[in-house]
């Protein structure tokens, strides 16, 4: 730990995949500012401990970009003494209901249905690009939130990984984060010490058994391909990454350029 920043891979009991984005390179030749922009899976079941490290990060605002199914199975963050909570869906608790249901409870024929021959690794891609085209509302709140008042901040969703994932892709492209390094920052869900928990109804080994898991492995890895999907769509949708904070987001130049001089240095 250093005396101005508490680390940021600390061993939480509660919290997975918990990161500070600061360091990371900016187009123009500045950097994120250490500190001020942290991305983690929930804080449902951060422990006593967790709770005194996540206040040693004075933060501000905290995004929780869950639905109403994923706070019914995991549970509401955590409290935070002087944090403001954000709930902010990214997907609607219907969408995928039943699929979901299946991850949890299939048998081996039913998950074959559902995820095999690259079924699985397409539908996520299909999140990715959905979220981004149809969440203008949601993005541009964090975003004009962050130019405003709200640092530090903490992004999450379940594990981390997707929804809080694209919210920081969209905050660290605003900031003019080179894209190389989003992908970069975004892939380090994968580690081990990070990745979501899989948790499936059934208790018996073979609920976990390889071909299971090698089934479910699309929606739970971090694949450059999934967050370049959603490159794609602002690319396609706007015409490139200004054009969709201007006009998806309605992202002024003064926005913008208070965005980046509050996590910028």
């Amino acid at each position: 730990m250093t005396q101005q920043v508490p680390s940021t891979e600390p061993s939480l009991a509660g919290v997975r995949n918990l990161r500070d984005l600061g360091g990371l390179p900016t187009e123009d030749g500045r950097r994120v500012r250490q500190g001020v922009l942290f991305r983690s899976g929930h804080l449902a079941h951060a422990t006593a401990e967790d709770g005194v490290f996540l206040a040693s990060l004075g933060l501000h605002t905290v995004f929780d970009f869950r639905n109403a199914a994923d706070l019914k199975l995991e549970g509401p963050d955590v409290e935070l003494p002087g944090v403001r909570n954000v709930n902010l869906p990214l997907s609607d608790p219907a969408d995928g209901a039943e699929f979901w249901k299946m991850v949890r409870d299939g048998d081996l024929d039913q998950l074959r249905g559902i995820l095999a021959d690259g079924k699985g690794a397409a539908r996520m891609t299909g999140s990715y690009r959905a979220i981004v085209k149809e969440r203008t509302a949601e993005h541009s709140r964090v975003l004009h939130a962050l130019a405003e008042d709200s640092v530090p901040a903490l992004m999450h969703c379940s594990a981390g990984k997707d929804r809080a994932g694209l919210s920081i892709a969209v905050t660290l492209l605003a900031l003019g984060v080179e894209r190389e390094a989003v992908v970069e920052d975004y892939l380090k869900s994968n580690a081990t010490h990070r990745r979501y928990k899989v948790r499936r109804s059934s208790t018996a080994a073979s609920a976990y058994s390889p071909e299971v898991m090698e089934l479910l492995s699309p929606l739970f890895d971090a694949r450059a391909e999934y967050l370049t999907a959603a490159f794609d769509v602002v690319d396609e949708t706007w015409g490139g990454v200004d054009a969709y904070l201007e006009k998806g987001l309605r992202l002024t130049p003064g926005t913008r350029e208070r965005l980046r001089e509050r996590l910028l240095d």
